[in-house]
């Protein structure tokens, strides 16, 4: 049911007192009581009336309903533009505050800084097909850190005392070729664990042409985005 404002709150309690106010001064009326009598049953029917139009009609409440259901609609859409507003607003907040602060030293050589100048020591490029020596899967390399750049709990268990010293070499990431079954789609690894591969062509991996284009015959052609992070490769 339609919410009832003051307005017709004020109607209404004004026509339940206008009955008694109407025959008090149809008392006061006319010169006899016959027609005082007429003029109360007139004044009763206008009443009554006016009641079974403003508020016993259903063309009455159905006006009413449209216009209060025209004002919900309207009320809705302004909430779902601020909701639209906010979320846009908190989520461009976020991806500048990633951009400027998280990229710059992201983990697992995922950095957005140009790769530059290369150092010698590190033997592998950006688009080369490589295997693991150890677990025999096959992939291709998408970035390096010079070292080992991963959270420290991270480097804890994966590096023990005997391989300390694996930390402070090359490091790759690594698209997994999906054909292997390997289960992982991604890897980071240090130089020693992996050598490159020449004739595999193809690896089989959802983001292959995010960063590359195609295949030279010796390895992969990098995105020039990608090639802008590592010009020397």
């Amino acid at each position: 049911m339609p919410h009832i404002n003051a307005a017709a709150a004020l109607q209404i309690s004004m026509l339940l007192f206008a009955l008694p106010a109407q025959y008090f001064i149809s008392q006061w009326y006319g010169t006899d009581s016959a027609e005082r009598i007429q003029i109360t049953e007139r004044l009763i029917i206008a009443s009554w009336s006016i009641s079974t139009r403003s508020y016993l009609s259903l063309d009455a409440w159905a006006d009413r309903l449209k216009l209060w259901l025209s004002k919900t609609r309207t009320c809705l859409y302004i909430g779902l533009l601020i909701l639209h507003f906010r979320n846009w607003y908190y989520g461009e907040k976020k991806i500048r505050s990633d951009d400027n602060e998280a990229n710059p030293h992201s983990y697992f050589a995922e950095s957005t800084r140009v790769h530059s100048p290369k150092p010698e020591y590190i033997k592998f490029r950006v688009g080369q097909v490589i295997i693991h020596k150890r677990f025999g899967y096959s992939g291709v390399i998408v970035g390096w850190d010079v070292k080992a750049n991963t959270p420290e709990e991270r480097l804890q268990p994966k590096y023990p005392p005997v391989k300390q010293d694996l930390k402070d070499t090359p490091h790759y990431r690594i698209l997994i070729n999906k054909a292997n079954g390997f289960g992982k789609s991604t890897a980071y690894v240090p130089e020693e664990e992996i050598t490159i591969i020449m004739g595999l062509e193809v690896v089989y991996h959802p983001d292959m042409e995010t960063y590359f284009s195609g295949y030279d015959g010796s390895k992969y052609i990098m995105q020039p985005w990608l090639k802008k992070l590592y010009p020397h490769d």
